[in-house]
């Protein structure tokens, strides 16, 4: 199976109250790590890279790594698409070079000018059969290069979502109800809620549009522990509760973004590797466990969070 947008995916988890996951990749054992869990678990997948990791590892080198799961997992339905898109132009570029879909984060401009990049990259991506993800609300938090504070967060406002679906042709819709990005989301002892208020009514005015959410990860409270009983200094925070998540994957959410925790998995289990072999200096030997970890992480989040497991 080639690479695929994301249309019918969300079609049918829109339809199936479940939810498709978003996971960044970086290097190749997180994709098969990944990949592997959803080829167990008979899982649709969307591989996303952003600007950050296209100058970590060089853009042609993230295709490739994608085009070999989708050789080596010819039973899932695969996207490849462009986190957090910046400008036209990395959006072009991305789409001339294999992507499938493609976001653009015009959430920090105003409405207008959000309406018209926006609007810009639809059109050179619908002409290159390539479909698109916009966004309406800012989410606090950081994410590679996306550095929000909490005081520049902003809620999604609903009656702005039907004007900015009509006028630019996006496929789907980034929106921010209490999210955040980063690992550090939320300090312990507070209780992180999602405002299901903005969603339902989001879902209102655009019945059947694909939500998506962004800042899910659940920051796992055994790899952070792993994390600092191994030499690292990672101060206290929770994420996303799951159960919110299961449940915003219920309604209008098709997809939900992963990142900090597989990055939390991978950290977390070298750290304990090294600690435990300290003359070990091979990078299979501790890269073995760490892609192990991922994979199970990702299949927990497929059975019990997205639920997209056996919708492939």
């Amino acid at each position: 199976m080639a690479l695929v947008t994301s249309t019918e995916m969300f079609k049918k988890a829109y339809e199936g109250g479940y939810a498709i996951g978003a996971f960044n990749v970086n290097n190749m054992e997180i994709v098969q790590g990944i990949t592997e869990a959803c080829k167990e678990e008979k899982a649709p997948v969307i591989l996303q890279v952003s600007k950050g990791a296209r100058a970590y590892a060089n853009h042609t080198y993230l295709v490739k790594l994608v085009e070999a799961a989708v050789i080596e997992c010819p039973e899932i339905p695969v996207v490849l698409h462009l986190d957090h898109g910046p400008d036209f132009e990395t959006c072009k570029s991305c789409i001339d070079g294999g992507f499938t879909s493609v976001m653009i984060d015009g959430s920090s401009k105003s409405f207008e000018d959000n309406i018209a990049l926006t609007k810009q990259v639809v059109e050179y991506a619908h002409a290159h059969g390539v479909v698109v993800e916009g966004e309406l609300g800012t989410l606090a938090g950081i994410e590679d290069e996306v550095k929000v504070s909490a005081e520049d967060s902003s809620y999604t406002r609903p009656e702005e979502v039907e004007e900015f679906v009509s006028r630019t042709g996006v496929d789907s819709l980034a929106i921010a109800i209490g999210t955040s990005h980063g690992a550090y989301k939320f300090k312990p002892g507070t209780k992180p809620q999602l405002r299901f208020d903005i969603l339902e009514e989001v879902s209102r005015r655009l019945p059947g549009f694909p939500i998506v959410l962004h800042g899910s990860s659940s920051v796992p409270q055994n790899y952070v522990e792993m994390i600092n009983a191994n030499g690292g200094k990672m101060p206290g925070a929770i994420g996303v509760p799951e159960e919110q998540l299961r449940k915003a994957a219920s309604l209008s959410v098709c997809k939900i973004n992963i990142d900090s925790d597989l990055r939390l998995a991978m950290t977390g289990t070298i750290r304990q590797f090294f600690n435990e072999h300290p003359d070990k200096f091979d990078p299979r030997e501790y890269l073995k466990p760490a892609r192990a970890n991922i994979k199970e992480l990702v299949r927990h989040k497929l059975v019990d969070v997205l639920g997209c497991a056996g919708k492939a």
